[in-house]
């Protein structure tokens, strides 16, 4: 029997060199073990390190590998930083759904039950990337890393993810990379740059034309709701630092997700996401409708004023109620068991609040995570209602390529996964930065309240550029 996980020390390592020793000596004696594995099939096994705690932003600006990620769960019990590729699952233009299904399928199907495949997808995986910055994403791109740095509170693991017998073709390639590996010392986040310039895409003439469009649309057509969004364009005098932003942005976002995804050298994905797609343990579904959005007030008495006005408002039940009917509509199908709230509640974050309904399933036998991944995106809290008629005016109206805003991010394992919903997020390329955020439009809506509600949700990150969120729009 082929052993899947491999722990090679009782106790935790701290010295670099007695690190890489300890792993390399292991790799190398997996990799050029003469059997035990079968040529025809694709086996993951699992180095593992216990570590002290690192910190997983210093170990991942420290490390040279090109390709780089980090997740961290709402609840953030678990800090994932990891670098380099052991297995690709990638679709670089169109979505190809049944070669994922074969690739993921076939790699997950008898491994340890703590491999995670991270990635995500394109927001609209049917249209191939009209940007060049969005091309190495993919229309989606799911990575198993070479090395992963788990970090909890205890301590942490260091993790090497082999490919057998694929691997042993790579054995020189691995151990130099396993050579270049280093354990940083703890240090202060880096400070970001300020910008020097800003652009939105569309601009606020624009956005009124979109708007007053979709108000039209309701009148005449079947479309009940539609989330336009924009794009608000930084550039900056020096490059910026995607690991810097994502590491400040964690530190004024508690109670998020926090991702980043960079395929290559030049182009990063990082966000603070407070929406969660779904989470998946065994046969148990966890899910949420969130649309309806207020600001946090200023002081006790408006904060409570605020969350009055949410509850309470006609045109933010209308519009939550519409993802709270595609959830049921899409999920209870591929259920035994199906909950879900009988009123929203208050969402509270830091910078603003959100109505939310929770949702809970028990899948039937055989529904697999990407079953429930297709059956929920996009959700009306991101594209519309009805969903088709939705994604068709995004696609005539929005003068920009979403990429993977809005899209699924998060990762998935042999009978577990989580997803949050990619948004509050920004792409860093070298001395620019672009953040995404959009608003759902129902009847009843305005520009200019629209406008501001958006201008409200890229404050988190408007914050940790050093910027008066006052003084940001676009002339």
């Amino acid at each position: 029997m082929i052993e899947r996980e491999h722990i090679i020390a009782q106790e935790t390592v701290s010295d670099p060199d007695h690190l890489r020793r300890l792993l390399a000596g292991q790799v190398r004696r997996l990799l050029t073990r003469r059997n035990g594995y079968h040529a025809s099939d694709s086996q993951i096994v699992r180095v593992v390190i216990p570590v002290n705690r690192i910190d997983p932003f210093r170990w991942l600006q420290a490390q040279q590998a090109p390709a780089k990620l980090y997740w961290s769960g709402r609840e953030g019990q678990v800090e994932t930083a990891a670098v380099g590729e052991a297995d690709v699952c990638l679709s670089p233009a169109l979505a190809d759904e049944a070669s994922m299904r074969r690739h993921l399928g076939a790699m997950l199907a008898s491994c340890d039950a703590q491999v995670r495949y991270y990635g995500g997808l394109r927001f609209d995986p049917a249209q191939p990337p009209a940007e060049a910055a969005w091309e190495a994403f993919g229309a989606y791109r799911f990575v198993l890393p070479r090395f992963e740095l788990r970090c909890r509170d205890d301590g942490a693991t260091l993790i090497c993810n082999l490919v057998m017998p694929r691997d042993k073709a790579r054995a020189e390639t691995i151990l130099d990379q396993i050579g270049q590996l280093t354990l940083p010392a703890l240090g202060l986040a880096p400070n970001v740059p300020m910008p020097i310039a800003r652009t939105d895409r569309p601009d606020t003439d624009g956005w009124q034309r979109m708007i007053e469009w979709a108000l039209d649309a309701f009148a005449g057509t079947r479309l009940d709701k539609v989330v336009f969004a924009r794009v608000a364009s930084f550039g900056f005098a020096e490059k910026l630092d995607p690991v810097a932003l994502l590491e400040n942005l964690k530190a004024g976002t508690p109670d998020c997700f926090h991702f980043y995804f960079q395929p290559e050298e030049g182009g990063a994905f990082v966000g603070a996401s407070p929406e969660r797609l779904f989470r998946r343990r065994g046969r148990t579904i966890d899910s949420e409708a969130v649309a309806g959005t207020r600001p946090r007030g200023t002081s006790a008495t408006d904060d409570a004023r605020l969350l009055e006005e949410l509850l309470h408002s006609d045109k933010d039940r209308r519009e939550h109620e519409y993802v709270r009917v595609s959830i049921r509509e899409e999920l209870a199908p591929l259920a035994d068991e199906f909950y879900l709230d009988a009123e929203p509640s208050e969402m509270k974050l830091a910078s603003g609040r959100h109505l939310v309904s929770r949702v809970r399933a028990t899948l039937r036998d055989g529904v697999t995570s990407l079953d429930v991944l297709k059956a929920l995106h996009p959700t009306p809290a991101v594209g519309g209602y009805p969903s088709a008629d939705a994604i068709e005016a995004i696609r005539a109206r929005e003068p920009f390529d979403r990429g993977w805003y809005a899209g699924p991010v998060g990762w998935i394992g042999p009978d577990s996964a989580e997803f949050a919903v990619g948004i509050r997020s920004g792409l860093v390329q070298a001395r620019a930065l672009s953040l995404y955020s959009g608003a759902g439009i129902v009847e009843g809506s305005t520009p200019e309240a629209e406008w501001d509600e958006i201008e409200c949700k890229i404050a988190d990150f408007i914050k940790v550029l050093g910027l008066d969120l006052r003084r940001t729009h676009a002339a």
